[in-house]
């Protein structure tokens, strides 16, 4: 809740709109059991008149809610939306199911599933789902994703190194086990000291499996981020003088069989380029998450991107994926960096669970 009501009021006053012109909040979450995320952080964030709606498709919840605000201001049902996702990881709730049949019979530390559970497809167990089953099916390498992986890793820390992310970083005061506080402003899952020769001597995650070629260093790490965007019509941003960063140009979603959720992408990506009515040519750079480091190479391979132009600056393998924020935060990403470059498309795009997938298409105006 913290993160969310932190990054909703940071977006706001880089907005340089006031409070009362925004008309409504969309925030993705995901297993967290209920509740409205969104409706919370306006309160806390001092927006009590605006209402707040929650989203979850899992991965995709983010790149879905700020679709939902395009949307609604396209319709011109709003004019004003703070729109993004939250998740802490570290603090998600485990629930307990009680078995039917009993009046007193729980299991232990549950989370709601995406999908039913099957052996193709556990719902419990992304690894299968997302990085086995789409390595499998396109013939992805151990030793390709182990590279992949430490490009990751190579790129986060440059970026990292060279002030790639401050200006979309809000420092956050993080508790600690003394009861203090500090601030906490770089990201500490990218790793320094990670080589080729290390990713490649990890362990596989399921060894009772024939072949099996997923490890932990080629999975996204389990984070704790928020992340928002204000979006508005151009005729809004003009009237009050607001700075328009990027349009957003086309969203989407699709859905597979869930034994194949990581190959989703590979749907969901030409789609969002003909809503937008431009080709992979046309793209400029793009976000396709690490989900598992499978994922982004089975898009590369099959779809024809060029993947010095996916994840410049890391991506789930090394900066963690954080479900339901992660979308929102690669859509800023993206922005940034298509200005430095000086403007054009990107794209966003990552499978989701259950075999769903979303992206966005986003364009930023291009600078002489």
């Amino acid at each position: 809740m913290e993160l969310a009501e932190t990054v909703v009021k940071e977006a706001l006053r880089r907005s340089a709109l006031a409070p009362e012109q925004v008309d409504y909040i969309i925030l993705a979450e995901s297993n967290y059991g209920g509740g409205d995320i969104a409706r919370h952080a306006a309160v806390t964030a001092g927006l009590s008149q605006v209402p707040g709606q929650a989203v979850n498709r899992h991965c995709a919840g983010s790149l879905t809610a700020i679709g939902n605000a395009a949307a609604q201001i396209a319709a011109g049902a709003e004019r004003v939306i703070i729109a993004g996702g939250a998740n802490s990881q570290s603090t998600a709730p485990l629930q307990q199911f009680r078995t039917p049949g009993t009046t007193d019979e729980f299991t232990g530390q549950w989370m709601p599933p995406s999908h039913p559970d099957t052996a193709e497809a556990p719902n419990q167990d992304m690894s299968i789902t997302v990085g086995w089953n789409t390595a499998k099916a396109v013939g992805i390498t151990r030793a390709e994703m182990d590279a992949w992986a430490l490009r990751s890793h190579q790129r986060a820390i440059k970026a990292i190194d060279s002030g790639v992310f401050d200006d979309e970083i809000v420092p956050v005061q993080a508790l600690q086990a003394d009861g203090s506080r500090i601030e906490f402003a770089v990201d500490e899952h990218p790793r320094r000291d990670t080589s080729l020769e290390k990713l490649s001597g990890l362990k596989v995650l399921h060894p009772e499996i024939d072949g099996f070629s997923v490890t932990a260093g080629t999975a996204s790490g389990i984070n704790d981020a928020a992340a928002a965007v204000v979006v508005t019509s151009a005729d809004v941003a003009s009237a009050q003088g607001v700075e328009v960063l990027a349009t957003v140009r086309a969203w989407a979603s699709t859905a597979i069989d869930p034994a194949n959720t990581g190959l989703a992408v590979l749907d969901v990506i030409p789609k969002v380029l003909e809503r937008g009515g431009i080709a992979v040519s046309d793209v400029a750079l793009w976000e396709i998450n690490e989900a598992f480091a499978a994922v982004p190479v089975a898009a590369c391979k099959k779809l024809g991107i060029d993947d010095e132009l996916v994840n410049t600056a890391g991506s789930g393998c090394s900066l963690g994926h954080t479900v339901a924020a992660t979308g929102a935060r690669m859509i800023v990403t993206l922005m940034y960096e298509l200005r430095r470059r000086g403007g054009g498309c990107g794209v966003a795009a990552m499978c989701a669970g259950g075999g769903q997938a979303g992206a966005v298409l986003i364009e930023v105006p291009k600078v002489a």
